[in-house]
């Protein structure tokens, strides 16, 4: 008998690194399922940026068959000349074509056997479906507590965190629910909601001291170095399910899946939205704390458009049509025009004042103070773990504007965190990713884009999109951060001074070569040319002070 690949785990067609793929392979051996893993020879031929894997499960039938269509010959055959009959998984390696990606114009928003985050056109980088609220009834100690956990609870009353009572609640009311968890393994978005209430509860758990300290005296002090089995092992299972990290991430929990409409036939307008759950005063809708996570989400709301214009442009550029690759090009900057205007009214919707309130919470444990010998997942591993904290930084648009450009980051440490970012997005935003970076390098289209001057001035025009967004964000860094705390370090767990002038230098010398490249005369272009030669140079004053004042 031959191998079939059928009836996929939970956690299959994920975008894994390999490193993962031995961490599910170590945990099923636990559980006397055996794991085969594939050898060298029978991975795909090509040399991809990053190695990932996915999972299928093997059952033996009488006729050979095979359901994932993305692995090649190669892998086939190997599966069915090699394949250990009693092993109840087989790893094989992501064949995806640069040439293809599937992007959903129909969300399918009631298949629940689907990610709950998958690229469309309609939705863009938002969850195909307005995420799940309501946990079911084998959860009600977990939504128990974390209605009562805020600051603030909906009542106004004072909550958990409010009086320093979260740690011992959790210890003393909260059952391990795993298996609860196990139960509803099939439906993949009440899996992510389940990721994005226990992430919720971990990070409030594990930070609970800090904010205690914070509030007393300006300093973070210690976390919990301890995450007890309670949250670490159902955390764990689904977090592998929905294909996350199991640590607070800002796709998948603390953002963009972090909402509900008052009124669904009103849409995603921004009245119409409120938050999930919150740690400060997050769930009154006016506070800065609902301000700051209902902006990104209204942001991203408006993605479906760029990715769009996105697949246009890769489309035309491979068919040589000029005219409707200028299009696609435009439609990416009317899109990210709009993306930005949303972006500055996080100004008057998020105080800057109140920030670093609830800013607390949102820390993750790599690079961080806090945190200094990580954190032990109490059942899950002896060894402690460090994951780095929810950030912006994890958002799609701007990385998928930087690989359709082809815009080239300095070999610098600073890059390297922001290559170690991509990990933290969900499964099918890192493959669409992927699929752009290296589509736009086959078909070489920044040079196809500069090539002529109309679609030259498009793609310039583009880049100051992407300025505008990195430089609102420096803006937004130096008076929510810079000038209110001396920590050095994001939330992310980069450099606080550093790390975002880095990416925004490598636009703004971008700007300027294919301004020059063009003999500085490319329609339109002239006076954000100039904005972009003026910010340059006020980047470098402002950088160069805060290095100085911070010893960096």
């Amino acid at each position: 008998t031959a191998p079939f690949i059928q009836d996929p785990p939970v956690c299959c067609n994920q975008s894994l690194t390999i490193s993962r793929v031995l961490i599910f392979a170590k945990q099923e051996a636990k559980r006397g399922r055996p794991v085969e893993l594939g050898p060298p020879e029978a991975r795909p031929p090509r040399a991809w940026p990053e190695e990932r894997a996915s999972i299928a499960r093997a059952l033996p039938v009488s006729q050979p068959a095979y359901q994932n269509k993305a692995h090649r010959l190669e892998s086939r055959r190997y599966i069915r000349t090699h394949t250990n009959i009693g092993c109840a998984y087989y790893i094989t390696y992501n064949t995806m074509s640069s040439e293809t990606f599937t992007v959903l114009n129909d969300t399918r928003p009631d298949d629940t056997t689907l990610p709950a985050f998958m690229v469309s056109t309609t939705r863009g980088f938002l969850p195909r479906a307005e995420p799940v609220v309501d946990l079911p009834v084998e959860f009600v100690a977990l939504e128990s507590i974390l209605a009562r956990m805020p600051i603030q609870t909906l009542d106004g009353s004072p909550g958990l965190l409010a009086r320093g009572m979260l740690g011992e609640t959790v210890l003393n009311e909260l059952p391990d629910l795993t298996w609860a968890v196990e139960k509803y393994a099939a439906n993949l978005p009440l899996q992510n909601a389940l990721y994005r209430d226990y992430s919720f509860l971990a990070s409030a758990y594990l930070l609970e001291p800090c904010h205690l300290r914070f509030v007393k005296d300006g300093e973070y002090g210690l976390g919990r170095e301890v995450l007890p089995k309670n949250i670490a092992i159902p955390i764990s299972r689904c977090a592998e399910i929905a294909g996350f990290k199991p640590f607070m991430e800002y796709a998948g929990s603390y953002a963009l899946f972090n909402y509900h409409l008052v009124d669904p036939t009103k849409g995603l307008e921004y009245s119409n939205l409120r938050l999930i759950r919150a740690f400060e005063r997050g769930l009154d809708p006016m506070s800065s704390e609902a301000g700051f996570v209902l902006v990104h989400i209204d942001m991203v709301r408006n993605s479906g458009p760029l990715v769009a214009g996105v697949m246009s442009a890769l489309d035309s550029c491979a068919a040589d049509d000029r005219a409707s690759f200028v299009e696609g090009l435009e439609e990416v900057v009317r899109a990210m025009s709009v993306v930005n205007k949303v972006m500055d009214e996080m100004w008057g919707k998020s105080k800057a004042t109140e920030y670093t309130s609830f800013r607390t919470f949102i820390f993750g444990i790599t690079s961080q103070s806090m945190f200094p010998n990580g954190v032990i997942y109490e059942g899950v591993s002896a060894e402690p773990f460090s994951f780095r904290g929810e950030s912006g930084a994890n958002d799609s648009m701007i990385p998928l504007c930087d690989n359709l450009l082809q815009i080239t980051m300095p070999s610098t440490p600073l890059t390297a965190i922001l290559k170690d970012f991509r990990a933290y997005r969900p499964g099918n935003h890192r493959q669409f990713l992927e699929y752009v970076h290296d589509r736009s390098r086959a078909l070489n289209l920044k040079h196809y884009a500069l090539a002529h001057p109309e679609s030259a001035a498009a793609y310039l025009r583009i880049l100051d999109q992407v300025r505008d967004f990195r430089w609102r964000h420096w803006c937004f860094t130096r008076e929510y951060i810079l000038k209110k705390t001396l920590h050095p370090t994001a939330t992310g767990g980069s450099p606080i001074v550093t790390w975002l002038p880095n990416q925004l230098l490598a636009v703004l010398n971008e700007m300027e070569a294919v301004w020059d490249g063009a003999g500085r005369e490319l329609d339109g272009c002239e006076d954000l040319m100039e904005r972009a030669l003026v910010q340059k140079e006020t980047l470098k004053k402002e950088v160069d002070k805060y290095v100085k004042d911070r010893g960096v």
